[in-house]
């Protein structure tokens, strides 16, 4: 996206407004535009790095980047890959009584609560055993290696990548 016409759009409408004040007025309303292009230019990459984010947020399979190419913006969009839910292993017997049990009091939010029961309920276990077996499967697994660097369908607020050029 080439950004010069809506800045000689600006530098032109600026000078129309200093026109009725005289040759000095309009002297100085063309220096001053030329001096507010760098400004005007990063202004108008910051608003479509913003539009780009509220774009992405709203997209369910695509992410929206802004990509500096010499004095231009280019806006390129991405197909992104839904990723897989892991399915939950197979339901495990609920443990047995072979080793001390202890009592804890754990307080849920009602949404997740509702959950729980409602993934008991569908492998036919208890609310108890269900959390048994999450927690020991959770405990149990290896360490799980840091997640991978940010891909391209990942904008949480602005970021801007690449190299200026002066």
């Amino acid at each position: 996206m080439e950004l010069s016409p809506y800045l000689e759009n600006l530098q032109r409408d600026l000078a129309q407004a200093a026109a009725p004040g005289g040759a000095e007025v309009t002297q100085a309303a063309t220096l001053l535009a030329g001096s507010l292009e760098a400004s005007a230019r990063l202004c108008l990459m910051e608003a479509l790095s913003d539009a780009a984010a509220e774009i992405t947020s709203k997209l369910s399979s695509a992410a929206v980047e802004v990509r500096l190419r010499g004095r231009d913006a280019d806006l390129v969009v991405t197909e992104t890959v839904p990723e897989q839910p892991q399915p939950m292993p197979a339901a495990a017997p609920p443990p047995t009584g072979d080793g001390e049990q202890a009592r804890i009091t754990l307080r849920l939010p009602e949404q997740l609560k509702e959950a729980v029961e409602r993934a008991a309920a569908t492998e036919g276990i208890s609310t108890n055993a269900w959390l048994v077996r999450a927690i020991g499967i959770a405990t149990t697994r290896p360490t799980a290696p840091p997640p991978p660097p940010p891909g391209p369908g990942f904008m949480p607020g602005r970021r801007i990548t690449g190299f200026a050029q002066a």
